[in-house]
């Protein structure tokens, strides 16, 4: 069984590998459906999406209504800037969605210094974040991200704003960056300080895409796709403690991302990640 810890300070119980809903942006309705048994095969309780993610939230609005909105802790996320996009898209992912509340709205991917400024400042989208948990439309509020400058930047977030949780890349290559390693340890310290959860993306990123983007995968990274690979990838992001897993943005891995997720297994020794570095001439997807 896939363990659970608690998620932040919000009083959830979250699976630590959480649903990541990227993965139904361009899907059929059939996929979706099959995508929901895993989630409940494995009993996953925590389902994370985005405005930005294709069709994500209305393929995830119809698991609501058959299972029940209380089922699942649900964040969705703005890319918006100011004050009044971010509210208008805001409120059009709960009519996507079916609610009349998420559990988490987060800030997505706020690393870029102009657009920080612009969201966190006066009649920016943290505003429109904080209007609506003030509404009853969110619970929480959380703020995600990209790139090598992720774990400062969100740093700095927390600095302006009680956050309730981050979300940025984390695994072995990418770790492996004496300053991305560094500022990402400094992020975790202050978050466990502070309550704030800790979600994590990129868990199985082979490297970057050597040439065009395919079709599919749907990940804008180059993944594991061996299920022994996965399996390494996922238990060293499992064996930090307090942290959570997102499940890739590509419906064809979840199963092998789950199965992982559920055997569990021992902290894998620096001999097993430099092999599989070096069998699969893994890279870190940010450099």
């Amino acid at each position: 069984m896939i363990p659970s810890a608690p998620f932040g300070s919000t009083g959830h119980e979250s699976r630590r590998t959480l649903f990541g809903g990227a993965a139904l942006g361009k899907v059929t309705e059939a996929e979706a459906d099959r995508a929901l048994e895993l989630v409940l095969r494995y009993d996953l309780n925590h389902l994370d999406t985005a405005a930005s993610y294709g069709d994500s939230e209305l393929h995830i609005a119809p698991w609501l209504k058959r299972e029940g909105r209380d089922r699942f802790f649900l964040a969705t996320k703005t890319g918006r800037r100011t004050y009044a996009e971010a509210r208008d898209e805001i409120r059009l992912s709960l009519r996507r969605l079916g609610v009349d509340h998420v559990d988490l709205i987060q800030l997505h991917n706020l690393v870029d210094q102009n657009e920080w400024n612009i969201a966190m400042g006066k009649d920016g989208a943290l505003r429109a974040a904080v209007e609506a948990r003030d509404a009853g439309l969110a619970r929480f509020i959380g703020v995600t991200g990209h790139g090598l400058e992720v774990a400062r930047r969100h740093r700095e977030s927390l600095e302006r704003f009680p956050f309730d949780s981050v979300l940025f890349p984390y695994n072995f290559t990418q770790l492996q960056g004496e300053a991305y390693a560094r500022e990402a340890e400094e992020l975790i310290a202050l978050c466990e300080k502070r309550g704030v959860a800790i979600q994590t993306i990129k868990a199985i990123t082979l490297a970057p895409w050597p040439g065009d983007r395919p079709a599919r995968p749907t990940t804008w990274y180059e993944p594991l796709t061996e299920q022994r690979d996965i399996d390494v990838a996922v238990r060293f992001v499992l064996a930090r403690p307090g942290i959570f897993l997102n499940t890739a943005s590509d419906i064809d891995l979840l199963a092998k991302i789950l199965d992982a997720a559920d055997r569990g297994g021992p902290t894998p020794t620096p001999d097993e990640m430099e092999d599989l570095v070096r069998r699969r001439e893994m890279a870190p997807l940010f450099a």
